[in-house]
């Protein structure tokens, strides 16, 4: 750990995110992880899958 991210600590710990942005990180991650767990169960769904064309002779 370098001496910035020691610096960084510090003024996090004297100012911490209000209770709203945590709220709102956490959110964030949840919906992030359902996504993984909802492609884990089903996979991803054909309507998403980009089509591959096919690419002109040089």
């Amino acid at each position: 750990m370098t001496f910035r991210w020691l610096l960084r600590a510090k003024r996090w710990a004297q100012n911490p995110p209000s209770a709203g942005m945590v709220k709102f990180v956490l959110a964030i991650i949840a919906v992030c992880i359902a996504l993984y767990l909802y492609d884990l169960a089903y996979g991803w769904p054909e309507w998403l899958t980009v089509d591959q064309r096919m690419r002109a002779p040089r």
